[in-house]
């Protein structure tokens, strides 16, 4: 970060970058929305947040949550971001939750400018091929 540029005070759960040329505010939920894209760009994982069926209604329902399993904490200038992860079967955990880690505190400081203190990781559940409705590519079962 530069000289002429410092992270201000927090005003309503946002970051406030402030510079000589004037501020920027950024809200808790982009803050948000950038980590849940980062985790999400890695292989492996298979969602985010849990996989109960009342989750995926509403998450179709208009208004639904698009930050889900992700929640961020925004001071004056860190941040610190909880994942909640569903991971795809076969994957090793420990070196998933690391290329995670690495992708969303790269995206977030590049993006937001805010020093990324912590991504705390909490692995829900474990896909596995053919459980989902969605997977079944073979006949139906009754007609």
């Amino acid at each position: 970060m530069s000289q002429d540029t410092a992270v201000g005070q927090q005003h309503g759960g946002s970051g406030e970058l402030v510079t000589s040329g004037g501020r920027t505010r950024i809200a808790d939920d982009v803050v948000a929305k950038i980590a849940g894209m980062a985790a999400g760009e890695v292989g492996g994982v298979h969602a985010m947040g849990s996989t109960g069926a009342l989750d995926n209604v509403r998450d179709r329902l208009p208004g639904g949550s698009p930050n889900r399993g992700v929640s961020v904490q925004v001071g004056e200038r860190q941040a610190a971001v909880d994942l909640e992860l569903v991971v795809d079967y076969g994957v090793s955990i420990p070196e998933l939750a690391g290329t995670v880690r690495s992708n969303v505190i790269g995206e977030v400081e590049h993006m937001c400018g805010l020093e990324v203190v912590e991504v705390n990781i909490a692995v829900e559940d474990v896909h596995v091929p053919g459980d989902d409705v969605h997977d079944d590519q073979g006949e139906p079962r009754v007609r």
